[in-house]
């Protein structure tokens, strides 16, 4: 949830245009009112009619008395805005708390209060508020949706005055706006076996040898809490200052996932688009990932990596997995496709012979794409790759996915070899198909396999 701060709409703000500013806040009725007026005014003054002149007078008036009144009064009144939640998947539903509160000693009027939305979050909400009493609160909300992921601002708050006889209204605006950020839908995975070679991967991670003796100890300086019992007395003679053993960490099991972005590589637009397939994709994957342990990296086409500068690139044991998972969420609710016609930064970014499981979700391929997807298998200890296939993704809505009569070798079959040829475990994914049934799809490809390897090499 996110606040916004308080923002204060006075009725005496406006000077720069003045009595201009209060005449171009007159209705429909008071402009109505005003030329009805002038015009009998008009006529009395050619007709010679007193009475005329003075019903044309009051009409005149009144519209200009209004105007005028409602230029000068003095509301002071403070308006915050609440998300709940400030992140929410595409799809979904998000809430928006609005509170005004009137900081004055007189109570207000009429006031309509109204906030500025995208279209694509749904129509402009409007609330009337009667009367709100001195020192009194009210409290209204509205939803907003879009099933098209991004970032979204919302505000600034517009407060309508208007007097009791509706002859004019006049327009506050507040300075402080939110920001709701709509992420990729996210999937949950079932908890496969894709770990097989993959250096530190699931069942079989990679841990830090233990310390077998006194030479082997590589110690630290001391620490406020550090056990007694760990000071190593050898090292602290040696240095002159206390020293501690380190203890034995394990070394978590990595993982990258890498999103092709490239423009050339995908057709169609929309949140059922194949593009939007694979954010998604990526994103539950990551997900999944951060919650079994992982330690991962989001990689684009670009070469840019999240989270992080500084660093290896990947969410470490220091890191949160929420925040982790935030910042990629973030990342990936505003990616966009990219000019690029290659994968070769992303190639240069995957270092050689610790990187884990590599996760790739990829649009279509030419010949020399898929040559650098088999160099970058020899980069990692294990390799998944999801291809979306643009002829299949522009079917018909009547040809969509059915797990049933779906061959997964169709669609790129020759990309699909080259890829499998280099160790990739490579799926193609036809237009309506499930992430989940792919993920398992995945599985019993890698497996099935292993199998056969193993059993090549047994004969």
């Amino acid at each position: 949830m996110t606040t916004a701060g308080s923002a204060r709409a006075e009725g005496d703000r406006g000077d720069r245009g003045g009595l201009r500013t209060a005449l171009a806040g007159l209705t429909t009725r008071g402009r109505s009112f005003l030329a009805a007026g002038v015009a009998a005014t008009a006529c009395a003054y050619v007709l010679g009619q007193s009475d005329l002149l003075r019903v044309g007078l009051l009409l005149a008036v009144l519209p200009l008395m209004c105007a005028g009144v409602l230029y000068r009064t003095r509301y002071r009144v403070a308006g915050s805005r609440r998300l709940s939640p400030a992140r929410v998947p595409a799809g979904s539903e998000a809430r928006v708390h609005l509170r005004m509160d009137n900081v004055s000693r007189m109570p207000t009027g009429l006031l309509m209060l109204q906030d500025r939305v995208p279209y694509v979050l749904g129509p402009r909400p409007r609330f009337v508020l009667d009367r709100v009493e001195a020192g009194g609160r009210r409290e209204v909300s509205y939803r907003v949706r879009s099933d098209l992921r991004g970032r979204y601002p919302l505000g600034p708050l517009q407060l309508r005055l208007s007097d009791p006889f509706g002859m004019c209204e006049l327009t506050r605006s507040f300075s402080t706006y939110d920001t709701l950020t709509v992420i990729p839908r996210v999937e949950p995975l079932p908890p496969v076996r894709l770990s097989g070679e993959a250096k530190g991967y699931g069942d079989g991670r990679q841990r830090s040898l233990a310390l077998a003796g006194e030479d082997d100890v590589i110690p630290r300086g001391y620490r406020y809490g550090d056990d007694l019992r760990r000071v190593h007395w050898r090292s602290t003679a040696r240095y002159g200052e206390l020293m501690v053993r380190r203890e034995e960490q394990p070394q978590r099991a990595r993982c990258t996932v890498l999103l092709d972005t490239r423009a050339i590589a995908y057709d169609g637009a929309g949140p059922d688009s194949a593009f939007e397939w694979a954010v998604s994709g990526a994103a539950s994957v990551l997900v999944h990932l951060l919650e079994r342990g992982f330690s991962v990296r989001l990689l684009t086409d670009t070469g840019n990596s999240v989270p992080g500068e500084g660093s290896d690139g990947f969410a470490g044991a220091s890191q949160e997995s929420a925040d982790a998972a935030g910042l990629m969420m973030d990342t990936l609710a505003v990616v966009d496709h990219s000019d690029g016609a290659g994968l070769s930064r992303a190639y240069d970014m995957v270092r050689g012979g610790n990187e884990g499981l590599l996760v790739a979700f990829l649009g279509d391929l030419d010949e020399e794409q898929a040559a650098v997807l088999a160099r970058m298998r020899q980069r990692s200890g294990g390799a998944v790759a999801f291809v979306l296939d643009s002829g299949t993704w522009l079917r018909e809505p009547s040809d969509v996915y059915d797990p049933s009569v779906y061959d997964p070798s169709e669609g790129g079959g020759e990309r699909l070899r080259m890829l499998r040829e280099a160790g990739w475990t490579a799926v193609s994914v036809p237009r309506g198909a499930s992430l989940e049934e792919q993920w398992r799809l995945a599985d019993r490809e890698r497996f099935g396999l292993a199998a056969a390897r193993g059993g090549e090499g047994a004969g």
